[in-house]
């Protein structure tokens, strides 16, 4: 008795390959395999590279919002004066500064005083957040005193001011030149409070990556900012960074510890709705995408079928030559296969070119649209960023060949069972 042949044996690959590659005079179907390889190719090249895109939006946001925001916010729920006041001033900074800084895993401690200005250059006037702060603490700001862009001195901030780019741009101010900073809640009277106003010199420019920070914010000396905001012998907050921001919420408790009538604010809780957004968006978008590639892959099941159409007469001697129903099933189904192997390859290539290039193609994209494609303004970062992962790659492949090997299935057990007889009953 003649010995069984192995599955996947290499005369079944050649069959497959041969009819794969089978001219249309031949009884092949090249233009419905270039179809399915197109598709493929498309398919897996959007999802790569739009997984890519949001990877890279995300990275870029939370990198943005590290950089130059204080992973927690450590405040006070506020006491009430002899008058009825109400007061949120830290009057012992200082003390809850350094039990913060003894906590394990916090990196960064700096007591602020935070308001709101107006600041104006000749006719020009802009809105500023004015963070009060000490020299010492700003240089620890990776987005601030890490600036690329930066221009002045960081070292000179006891002499002046920082403001972000946006806010100079605005103004149309540069290093060295004066701005007037106006506050309502000034100077106390006995007629009341009056608006106070003082000119500052700015001594650095930076830019921290974030259009609405660049466009908002100011940092002023701490002291100065005390008796500038009438917040003398006192703090607004502290802001704390801590070696791990993902897990920002494990240090909850030992922050609360610190002092009394303590309240928390991490950046999860100012940001976390937009990030919820983005995963969400991620999601839908994989979904999507993937019915896209379902659709490519579906092509493989009509080129397949019309194939096996056309082999009939091959498929009935093969079977009378001694080959299993599972050959034939294997045959056609290295036929799909074969497509859906070379589609993803080339979408996978395509779309790692388009993640790695993506600065050069936004530039054509943008020199061709006539410039303002990409506004910061309406998407907070400056640039399209793209992050290629390994994981997101190897879900498009995953993907990709999961959904041709199941297409794949039907057409190659409906070839594999086609009766021989029937097949050569009129050759």
């Amino acid at each position: 008795m003649a010995s069984r042949t192995p599955p996947f044996s290499r005369f079944e690959f050649m069959i497959a390959w041969r009819y794969l590659r089978a001219r249309r005079a031949e009884g092949g179907v090249s233009v419905m395999t270039w179809i399915s390889l197109i598709g493929i190719t498309l398919g897996v090249m959007a999802l790569i590279a739009t997984l890519a895109v949001r990877a890279g939006f995300r990275a870029e946001f939370v990198d943005t919002i590290l950089g130059s925001n204080a992973h927690v916010t450590v405040y006070t729920s506020g006491t009430i004066s002899e008058t009825g006041q109400m007061s949120r001033l830290m009057t012992d900074y200082e003390a809850r500064a350094e039990a913060i800084r003894a906590i394990a895993g916090v990196t960064r401690a700096a007591p602020l005083v935070r308001g709101q200005v107006m600041l104006t250059m000749g006719e020009r006037s802009n809105v500023a957040e004015v963070y009060g702060i000490a020299l010492e603490d700003l240089k620890t700001i990776p987005r601030v005193a890490g600036s690329a862009e930066a221009q002045g001195d960081i070292a000179r901030f006891g002499d002046g001011i920082a403001i972000g780019s946006g806010i100079a741009r605005e103004l149309g101010v540069m290093v060295g030149d004066k701005v007037r900073m106006i506050s309502p809640n000034g100077v106390r009277t006995a007629f009341g409070t009056s608006p106070r106003i003082n000119a500052y010199e700015v001594v650095y420019i930076f830019s921290a990556g974030r259009w609405d920070i660049d466009r908002t914010r100011v940092y002023m000396p701490f002291a100065e900012a005390q008796g500038y905001f009438n917040r003398e012998g006192g703090a607004d907050e502290i802001e704390v960074y801590v070696a791990d921001p993902e897990r920002v919420d494990d240090w909850a408790l030992s922050l609360l510890g610190t002092g009394e009538n303590t309240l928390l604010w991490s950046w999860r809780d100012a940001s976390g709705g937009f990030l919820r957004a983005l995963d969400i968006e991620d999601n839908v978008m994989f979904v999507i995408l993937s019915i896209l590639v379902l659709i490519a892959a579906m092509n493989i099941t009509s080129g397949l079928i019309m194939l096996v159409k056309n082999k009939g007469r091959d498929i009935g001697i093969l079977r009378t030559m001694g080959l299993t129903e599972g050959s034939i099933l294997r045959v056609f189904f290295l036929c799909g296969a074969f497509t859906g192997v070379i589609g993803t390859a080339a979408g996978v290539a395509l779309g790692c070119l388009f993640a790695i290039y993506i600065d050069q193609i936004m530039a054509f994209v943008n020199w061709f649209g006539g410039g303002g494609v990409w506004d910061p303004s309406i998407r907070g970062i400056y640039e399209l960023p793209a992050d290629l992962r390994m994981n997101d790659v190897l879900k498009a492949v995953g993907l990709s060949l999961g959904l041709s090997f199941i297409v794949t299935i039907f057409p190659a057990r409906r070839a594999a069972r086609m009766n021989p007889v029937e097949a050569l009953r009129y050759e």
